[in-house]
């Protein structure tokens, strides 16, 4: 067996020295962004790599064009900075060039952009029941044992928490490395994460390994099935709230190609395409053709029926909410066994799961940034603060660089009010004013957008392939790009 496999790597290796990953970014052709082609043999995760690359670099994948039949994989993305104009930093530019191009050959050494380097540091993974004031109970279990924060992130969805911690020790400045010592922190911090009636098991993991965040929480929520929790509220306005942030997903099967065709559909934000991409390949399917475009503006619109104990009939309600940018993205896959999918019980879950995957990271509440010198037991005052003024932590990102705490929270009201201004007031003076700073409105406190007076049809990138008798059609790429 290890002799087989063994030539399967040397196999693979020799293809790659016979056909070198070829990179060409085009910053000419497109007025609106910078066009970054990408051609190499193909293997499975390779889209995934090229994909985690670019959003690790804080790019944003505006239009992609996928194709990856017949043993080769050729790709075109439409990139801008975060301001939305082309890129131009000429190192960001030669970091893609060596990122993607013969130097790299797509090994792991491609995943070192947003990887946590552990060697000097212990990496804590925990999921739990999610409540308010966890955060603030995890950090001050780690002050207690002498553990600083380095880095994390900490993701809520359907009333699960998933984080992945960088830490240190107070005294070393290094890895805690003492077997009793992380055994203690293991076990202190999965009994504050299993709360009190909670249904699902809590796990915490400790390693000195290397992880890509973003990636790992995905698996640690996909794992801990996330997406199989509903939350019913009967509210009409929870319902309107919530069918506006529910993502339009499809599941179709293509039988004259033997493809499923996967379309979604939802506003879009950033990191929209990765999070996609690495749920389809986490799930084992392989995308062999696809496109995204996130250019086009669509009118949301409600219809509900809405029961009232005056009537025997529902009260149809049709309304617009608002305009909002859209992606709509269109993926051919086939299982890793080259199956199209084969029920509707593994449709279903396909669907579920892609739209546990957008939601996750869709941030609700209120975006706090909090910027001053690190210090040990920081993370553990402010969440603290947090938890003393009823505000609970959805979604946190926590950084270190050059002895500063560069950390962002989005909190919300623990009894699900809105937040009062009045408290956000005292809880910076507590803090420091210029310490944290607001940099969004809650939701209810937002200026409704303009409503548009008509719903824009649903389209389908590929829409045309299902009359197609071949794939002469992608040919279209070109004339794209």
């Amino acid at each position: 067996m290890s002799f087989s496999q063994d030539m399967d790597d040397e196999y693979e290796k020799l293809i790659r020295r016979m056909n070198p990953p070829r990179v060409v970014i085009d910053n000419d052709s497109c007025k609106k962004a910078t066009v970054i082609r990408v051609d190499s043999a193909n293997e499975y995760g390779i889209l995934l790599e090229v994909v985690q690359i670019l959003t690790d670099l804080d790019l944003t994948i505006t239009k992609a064009y996928i194709s990856s039949d017949g043993g080769w994989f050729m790709d075109v993305f439409n990139v801008t900075d975060q301001d939305g104009n082309k890129v131009t930093d000429e190192v960001v530019l030669d970091y893609i060039q060596k990122s993607l191009g013969p130097e790299a050959c797509f090994s792991t050494s491609l995943r070192s952009v947003g990887v946590i380097p552990s060697t000097d540091s212990t990496l804590i993974e925990l999921t739990g029941c999610d409540r308010p004031g966890l955060l603030s109970e995890l950090t001050a279990v780690l002050t207690h044992l002498k553990c600083n924060v380095l880095n994390a992130e900490v993701w809520t969805h359907n009333t699960r928490a998933a984080a992945v911690m960088e830490v240190t020790d107070d005294l070393t400045g290094s890895a805690v490395s003492d077997p009793e010592r992380l055994s203690r922190i293991k076990s202190l911090l999965r009994n504050v994460l299993k709360g009190s009636n909670t249904p699902k098991e809590a796990k915490t993991v400790v390693s000195h390994g290397e992880v890509h965040t973003d990636r790992r929480l995905h698996q640690m929520m996909f794992e801990d099935r996330d997406y199989e929790n509903r939350v019913v509220d009967d509210d009409l306005s929870s319902n309107v709230q919530d069918e506006r942030q529910r993502p339009d997903v499809c599941v179709d099967n293509w039988l004259d190609k033997d493809y499923s065709v996967v379309t979604v559909r939802c506003k879009d934000r950033p990191k929209l395409l990765f999070d996609t991409v690495c749920t389809l390949t986490d799930m084992q399917y392989v995308v062999f053709h696809g496109s995204v475009d996130t250019e086009g503006t669509e009118a949301f619109q409600v219809k509900k029926s809405h029961h009232t104990r005056t009537r025997k009939f529902p009260l149809k309600i049709n309304f617009l909410i608002s305009l909002f940018s859209c992606a709509l993205q269109e993926y051919y896959v086939r299982h890793i066994d080259g199956s199209p999918v084969k029920s509707e019980a593994e449709k279903q879950r396909i669907i579920q799961c892609l739209e546990a995957a957008i939601k996750r990271r869709v941030s609700e509440g209120l975006k706090l940034e909090l910027c001053t010198t690190d210090r040990v037991g920081l993370l553990s005052n402010v969440t603290r603060i947090f938890r003393e003024n009823s505000l609970t932590v959805t979604r946190a990102e926590v950084k270190t660089k050059g002895g500063k705490a560069l950390n962002t929270f989005y909190v919300s009201d623990a009894s699900g009010y809105s937040i009062d201004a009045k408290t956000i007031d005292s809880i910076r003076q507590t803090i420091g004013q210029t310490i944290l700073k607001v940099k969004s409105k809650p939701r209810e406190q937002q200026q409704r957008e303009k409503p548009s007076s008509q719903e824009s049809p649903t389209r389908f990138l590929f829409g045309g392939l299902f009359k197609s008798k071949s794939f002469v059609n992608f040919g279209l790429v070109r004339s794209y790009s």
